[in-house]
């Protein structure tokens, strides 16, 4: 009979931990039980490192599923454990970069976007089919036998989510992932990012609104002109939540304000396969059930279908209120359009114009 294999989630600092307690234990999250109990003695763990997307080991299952609150990991208790046997184990040097693999795992078909394999990596222990669990299993006993050392980048070994504090408990935030190509647009080249950021920030400006960049964007520009130099913005926001939601405030792409009112909030959804924005926004909701913004989604015009498809998943259309309801979409094309033909007669113009380029989210026919 084969065994079957299930995917095992640990940053470097949780492989360590997990090595220096004996190598013998390995644990998951308490929400996980269903899964955790459709393993068995005799199946195979395979060991993803993140950060780095290497596959660093491979572990028999000893036992079935039991609880224990003991602590193994510094950072969380992972209670729903197992009696585990190294088979195999290698160094983050000599690990297999599962992009090695690319050509080979079912995950990397049929992509609807470069990154979209990442799905089926967010959770463990989660199911890994026969045909790819055999591969990843070959792969890394054959880099045990035959090492070969492969550079990492270190930070992004050591990379670890900030928590805050939120009434929902510790929760991380997320951050937007790099981009990894420029859309086309339709008549005039390539529109970038920080094209699309500079322009709802000085809209936003020219009508008189304090704006706001996100953290992490603070030092950008566009075409020379640097977001710090815009007229009206802001260096501090107004702390009117809890930290977890002020912090993930702080990092929405652009954001409005009249006084210490916000008045819309923009997230670019421009490569990004996983979209962060519409992460921020759910977790916005999550936090803030009653918190009273105008959410909107710009992208371009050809991820308007992307855009809806995910907008619609359960994790953002059963939120309550459900996101699709209070967020709306702008396609680049209209942004951009509307901005050259206001030209001067922009500080004649109230915020509200903003709501004749977007698109309900809960429109039907996408």
């Amino acid at each position: 009979m084969s065994k079957n294999y299930w995917l095992d989630l640990f940053t470097w600092k949780t492989w360590k931990e997990f090595l220096d307690h004996g190598g013998n234990v390995s644990g998951f999250r308490k929400r996980l039980i269903k899964v955790a109990k459709r393993v068995r003695p005799g199946d195979y763990f395979l060991c993803y490192l993140t950060g780095v997307s290497r596959f660093i080991g491979i572990l028999e299952v000893q036992s079935e599923t039991y609880g224990d609150d003991s602590r193994i990991y510094e950072d969380d208790i992972f209670p729903v454990r197992f009696k585990v046997k190294v088979i195999y184990q290698l160094d983050p040097d000599t690990a297999v970069p599962i992009k090695d693999l690319r050509d080979k795992l079912s995950i990397f078909r049929n992509l609807k976007s470069p990154n979209a394999w990442t799905g089926s990596l967010r959770a463990s222990p989660a199911a890994i089919s026969q045909e790819d669990g055999d591969i990843i299993v070959a792969a890394v006993k054959a880099a045990v036998t035959n090492p070969i050392h492969k550079v990492y980048d270190e930070k992004k070994l050591w990379h670890r989510p900030q928590k805050y504090h939120s009434k929902l408990g510790p929760v991380t935030i997320p951050v937007d992932e790099k981009p990894e190509a420029e859309p086309k647009a339709e008549t005039e080249g390539p529109i970038t990012h920080e094209e699309i950021q500079y322009t709802l920030l000085k809209l936003g400006s020219d009508m008189g609104l304090d704006v706001w960049v996100a953290r992490n964007d603070q030092n950008k520009s566009f075409n020379g002109n640097s977001f710090k130099n815009i007229p009206n913005l802001r260096v501090q926001l107004p702390r009117q939540f809890d930290e977890a939601t002020n912090r993930t405030i702080e990092f929405i792409d652009v954001l409005w304000l009249h006084g210490d009112a916000i008045v819309a909030a923009f997230e670019v959804e421009h490569t990004t396969a996983i979209y962060s924005g519409l992460l921020r926004m759910s977790d916005l909701v999550s936090m803030q059930p009653n918190i009273n913004l105008n959410l909107y989604l710009v992208a371009p015009d050809e991820k308007r279908t992307r855009i809806f498809d995910e907008i619609s998943r359960p994790t953002f259309a059963r939120l309550k209120p459900p996101l699709p309801q209070i967020c709306k979409f702008i396609p680049y094309s209209k942004l951009i359009k509307e901005v050259k033909l206001l030209g001067s007669k922009v500080k004649f113009v109230k915020p509200e114009i903003i709501e004749e380029l977007a698109e309900s989210c809960e429109d039907k026919g996408h």
